[in-house]
C-alpha cells in the first residue's frame, strides 16, 4: 500500500486532516494503527488547548417516553457545528445513553459508544476532528410514580435536538384527551415563559436573596421615606416571585389568566403538576 493510500485510508478511519494524517504516516513509518494512535495523542493535545475558549452554542437533546424523559445540553462554539452531521450523529447517540443511564454525568463518560470508544474519549476525538470545544452541560431525568411526562422543543435543529427543551409531569388518575392538550400545551408555556419554581415559596432563597439586593440598591437613593421604601420592596419581591413561579404566571395562551386558574377550570381534583425542567442552549 502507498503513502497516498494509507492517508486515505488514515483520514477515513480517523476524520483527521490531510497534512495530520501525512505526519502521522511519516512519524510511524507507515504503521497505520501507530498512526490512529499517534493522531489520537495530538488529538488529546489539541483537545486540551481548545478547552480554554468559550462554547455558547450547541444543542439540547431529549431522549425516552411519557414515563421517563431525559435531557442533555452539548455545547460547542458556533452554529455551524452544531449543524455538523458528525455533531448530530453523536449527540443523539449520547442523548439515549443519557436516558438509560438516568443523566448520571460520571457514568455517562465511561459508557461505550457503538465504536467502542467510551464517551469521554468520542468527545475528545470530536473536538479534534472538528475543531471547536465541545462540552457536555446540564443533564436531566424526570420520572415519577403516577405521573405522565409532556415534552416540548423550540427551535429545532434535527428530530430530537433543539435550542430549548422542556419536560413537564403531571399527575392525575384520569387518562383522557383533555389532559394531554394540557400538558403539551403547559410545556410550551414553560418554554416561554421560564419558571423557577413551581409555587413561590419554591424559588431558591439564594435567588431571592439576590433579588432582594438589587431592589434595595434601587430605592437605597430614591429619598422615599424608609416605611415606604419598605412596602415598595416587599411589594417588588411578592410581584418576583409571582411572575417567576409556575401557578402564579400568567397562562401564555390565556394572560387573564394564570397557570392555577386553568387547571381549576380543567375541574379535575387530583391534577398536580409535580416537577418541571427547561434548558435553553447556553444559559
Amino acid at each position: 500500500m502507498s503513502d497516498l493510500e494509507k492517508i486515505k485510508q488514515l483520514r477515513q478511519s480517523t476524520g483527521a486532516g490531510f497534512k495530520d494524517c501525512n505526519n502521522a504516516i511519516k512519524e510511524s513509518c507507515g504503521d497505520l494503527d501507530k498512526a490512529v494512535e499517534i493522531l489520537r495523542v495530538k488529538g488529546i493535545s489539541k483537545a486540551s488547548k481548545k478547552m480554554s475558549r468559550n462554547a455558547k452554542e450547541g444543542v439540547v437533546a431529549l431522549s425516552g417516553d411519557h414515563n421517563k424523559t431525559s435531557i442533555i445540553e452539548v455545547n460547542c462554539e458556533t452554529d455551524f457545528v452544531a449543524k455538523n452531521e458528525d455533531f448530530i450523529n453523536f449527540v443523539k447517540e449520547l442523548s439515549e445513553i443519557n436516558n438509560s443511564l438516568n443523566s448520571d454525568l460520571e457514568k455517562l463518560n465511561k459508557f461505550v459508544m457503538k465504536n467502542n470508544q467510551t464517551v469521554k474519549d468520542n468527545l475528545v476525538s470530536m473536538i479534534a476532528k472538528i475543531g471547536e470545544k465541545i462540552t457536555l452541560g446540564r443533564v436531566k431525568t424526570i420520572s415519577h410514580e403516577n405521573s405522565k411526562n409532556y415534552f416540548y422543543l423550540h427551535t429545532v435543529v434535527k428530530d430530537n435536538l433543539s435550542k430549548i427543551a422542556v419536560i413537564a409531569s403531571i399527575s392525575t388518575q384520569e387518562k383522557s384527551e383533555k389532559i394531554d392538550v394540557f400538558g403539551k400545551q403547559l410545556s410550551m408555556h414553560i418554554a416561554a415563559s421560564k419558571p423557577m419554581s413551581i409555587n413561590p415559596d419554591e424559588i431558591k432563597q439564594e435567588i431571592l436573596d439576590k433579588e432582594q439586593e438589587l431592589i434595595t440598591e434601587e430605592l437605597k437613593n430614591s429619598g422615599k421615606p424608609e416605611d415606604i421604601a419598605k412596602k415598595i420592596s416587599s411589594g417588588k419581591m411578592s410581584k418576583f416571585k409571582e411572575e417567576n413561579s409556575l401557578m402564579t404566571q400568567a397562562w401564555v395562551m390565556e394572560p387573564k389568566k394564570k397557570v392555577k386558574n386553568i387547571i381549576e377550570d380543567i375541574g379535575i381534583k387530583d391534577l398536580k403538576v409535580v416537577d418541571f425542567y427547561r434548558i435553553k442552549i447556553g444559559d
